[in-house]
């Protein structure tokens, strides 16, 4: 029989889900959809729409830390890892612990598995991985982990035999990366340590200089606190248009908001420095693929990035030459990897 997978994908205040049937090879969706404010009571409204228990509940984790990587079968000591683990990621983690909690109750005999957005990138070669900060902090976990993996890992099995050499992905959504990928392997990505590095995106910097923190914290007295409120949560397009975070609230004000027309452009140019950068580290890039909210429905951000790489032969344009579109699933990508950790589980019972 094949396996019924609730796959759930949440946010600080929302969630996507996915209920899906797989088998060895296949998967069909049996319902999916986002419920815009997230509570225990969210799983009742999903259950209602099965005929059947499901057999695994997968959940999308951003961080697992230094530890958690590979999808794992939650239990007491893995929830401790990943309370451990709430400072890598502050804006995604305590969400994610809750509706695991939410579920836990809700279905207390099924199993309920994490799925890293780290993951994909657990083996960066030491080159992209390793921070220029004193040895020393790698043994309490300082590295670059890279997010978005279960994008990228959706983004590659879709690909299949299409799969080039040098593929790299730009995710761009409120929340937006850049990776690197070789032979269907992460081997550079654009966010570091956390989910706040990389790129501009919505209310997040991206890259600062260090020293701008420590200017803030001498001069202007804040807390670590504060600075996370004001890198998070005010600052990326927001924080230079002074207006939103939102890029298509901002094409609408930019005739008449200077400030809004320079965050697009700026969010423009730094998708596309990195994308340069990640060609760097491929030596050279054969498809480049655009997905995430804006990387799929925004052809104006998309032509305006290419345009800055005409010089590395980046076509202009989605689905034109070396540029494609694609929508990545998270979610499907998470009952795939449950079923898998699953049936993988079974056959030890049975080899035993």
């Amino acid at each position: 029989m094949d396996t019924l997978i609730l796959a759930i994908s949440g946010g600080s205040s929302s969630l996507k889900y996915g209920a899906f049937t797989v088998g060895n090879d296949r998967m069909e969706t049996v319902v999916s959809g986002a419920i815009e404010t997230a509570h225990d009571h969210s799983f009742d409204g999903i259950a209602a729409k099965l005929d059947r228990l499901p057999d695994a509940i997968g959940h999308r984790v951003v961080h697992g830390g230094s530890k958690l990587f590979r999808p794992t079968l939650i239990d007491d000591g893995v929830i401790a890892d990943l309370e451990a683990a709430c400072a890598f990621a502050p804006l995604h983690k305590p969400a994610a612990l809750d509706l695991i909690a939410a579920a836990r109750r809700r279905y207390p005999g099924t199993p309920q598995i994490a799925c890293f957005d780290t993951g994909f990138h657990e083996h960066l070669p030491a080159i992209a991985a390793v921070l220029p900060v004193p040895k020393a902090l790698r043994t309490v976990g300082v590295r670059r982990y890279g997010f978005h993996g279960l994008s990228c890992q959706s983004i590659v099995r879709q690909l299949g035999a299409d799969l080039p050499e040098r593929l790299v992905i730009a995710h761009l959504g409120s929340g937006a990366s850049v990776t690197a990928i070789l032979d269907g392997v992460s081997v550079d990505t654009s966010m570091g340590l956390t989910p706040s590095g990389g790129v501009v995106m919505a209310t997040r910097s991206g890259d600062l200089d260090p020293g701008l923190l420590m200017f803030l914290l001498r001069k202007h007295g804040m807390t670590a606190g504060r600075l996370e409120e004001l890198l998070d949560r005010e600052s990326g397009l927001l924080g230079i248009s002074d207006r939103s975070g939102d890029l298509q609230t901002l094409r609408r004000l930019a005739p008449a908001a200077p400030d809004a027309r320079l965050a697009i452009d700026i969010f423009c140019r730094s998708v596309a420095k990195q994308i340069a950068a990640m060609t760097a580290s491929l030596g050279g890039i054969d498809l480049l693929v655009f997905s995430g909210g804006i990387g799929e429905h925004d052809a104006e951000t998309r032509n305006a990035i290419c345009a800055d790489l005409a010089w590395a032969g980046v076509a202009e344009g989605a689905d034109a030459g070396n540029v494609r579109v694609c929508s990545a699933d998270e979610e499907e990508q998470i009952a795939w990897d449950a079923s898998k950790l699953m049936r993988a589980d079974v056959a030890r019972d049975t080899a035993a």
